[in-house]
């Protein structure tokens, strides 16, 4: 009788948890147990004195000195960077007038196969006002270094004298492979080399920098997908601000634009008076202390690979461009009287027929041959922007200083 009341008698509702809302939580104590989460957080960390994502506290000379700069440093270099963006533009204007654009799909137009005199004055005019761009941002010098390759050994095998020779016949390299560290990075390509980057398709809709990522052959893709995978990652991108051209991060699994770039490598290698491609296979950007995984979007096209590091020396501020806001990031460097930009080429880098035949074998050769010339950490981190979403989380703020749900301390 006792038991069958019991069953009668509803147990009470479970009062809902107020530390509990049904959100999905990040467990930092998992995290700092297994130390996985930190091995993929250290590519975004900043270690200058303006602390994580830009907004650590200040020491009071530095904040004297940021105050002046911003009076007096920076109005002068939004009105030179201003002056000079209108100008590129207006040469852009004057030498695509009555030209009809190389179109190879709905949204892949371009004016980089132009050829004559009006090709000539927009590359050279463009690589010039690049680097005045530079020194307007403060690079007032660049230190380049140039590895050359090994000569041939004098009794080598009748194989490897057919390999150089068709080597030397055709040494022209398909595409530029670059670590990725700020924006400032496609300025400094534009100037010492002026090739077309992977750019976001919405690009190509903004006010003077479309008409100038057209000059430049620019890849267009369509960043924000839509499924449901990569969502979340995608909004974020744009809520950073992030709208330059960028790297290679979906190439591989994208067909339709994989074949695009894997075609436009082809004709960079195989014909001189194309322009030559410009890839960042990490597909996003990181502090310069580490090189992220590559993507192998890159590397389909089996055609040698020209890699190029660039590091960016600091004292106070540093120029990578990782987890701290662009405005924030652009209104510091603005600030910075002296920025420091070093860069090492690596000689042309000709695939093996193994490295051919496997893509990711050939991506992951070229990230060690790069890693292993300025020490770079060979870690096993994803190079995804939702890595650099948890960094953020972990911080309590996304790279705008708004509050991240879904985490708690």
């Amino acid at each position: 009788m006792e038991s069958e009341l019991q069953d009668l008698n509803p147990k009470p509702p479970k009062q809902p948890d107020p530390n509990n809302d049904g959100r999905p939580l990040l467990k930092p104590s998992a995290a700092d147990s297994s130390g996985d989460l930190e091995k993929k957080f250290a590519a975004f960390v900043r270690h200058d004195v303006y602390g994580s994502m830009g907004r650590g506290e200040l020491p009071t000379r530095e904040k004297v000195l940021l105050g002046v700069a911003f009076v007096t440093l920076v109005p002068v270099r939004v009105v030179a960077v201003t002056t000079i963006l209108l100008l590129y533009y207006f040469i852009c204007r004057v030498c695509t007038m009555g030209s009809v654009p190389n179109r190879v799909e709905e949204h892949q137009e371009d004016y980089a196969h132009i050829v004559g005199w009006r090709r000539i004055v927009i590359v050279q005019s463009g690589r010039a006002l690049s680097r005045l761009m530079l020194f307007v941002f403060g690079f007032y010098w660049i230190t380049h270094t140039y590895r050359i390759p090994p000569a041939p050994v004098e009794n080598s095998t009748t194989t490897n004298e057919q390999e150089n020779n068709a080597q030397s016949e055709d040494t022209r390299p398909g595409v530029i492979i670059s670590n990725h560290v700020s924006y400032l990075d496609i300025l400094y390509h534009m100037y010492a080399s002026f090739p077309s980057f992977v750019a976001k398709r919405s690009v190509a809709k903004l006010p003077l920098l479309g008409l100038i990522s057209k000059c430049l052959g620019c890849v267009l893709v369509q960043r924000e997908s839509k499924s449901s995978d990569f969502k979340g990652v995608s909004g974020f991108w744009i809520y950073s601000g992030r709208l330059a051209c960028v790297g290679v991060s979906q190439l591989s699994s994208d067909s339709a634009y994989s074949s695009v770039v894997t075609e436009r490598i082809r004709e960079a290698h195989q014909n001189p008076s194309a322009p030559t491609m410009m890839l960042f296979p990490e597909g996003t950007t990181t502090n310069g202390e580490f090189l992220l995984p590559f993507k192998t979007g890159g590397f389909l096209a089996k055609a040698p690979v020209l890699p190029v590091i660039l590091t960016y020396p600091y004292q106070r501020f540093s120029p990578a461009w990782e987890s701290i806001s662009g405005v924030r990031h652009a209104i510091f460097i603005l600030c910075q009287f002296v920025n420091y930009m070093e860069v090492i080429q690596l000689p042309t880098y000709y695939p093996s027929q193994q490295e051919q035949d496997d893509p990711k074998l050939y991506a992951n050769n070229v990230r060690r041959l790069m890693a292993s010339e300025v020490c770079f950490p060979n870690a096993n981190m994803a190079s995804s922007w939702s890595v650099l979403w948890l960094y953020c989380a972990k911080e309590g703020k996304d790279s705008l200083g708004n509050p991240v749900l879904g985490y708690r301390n």
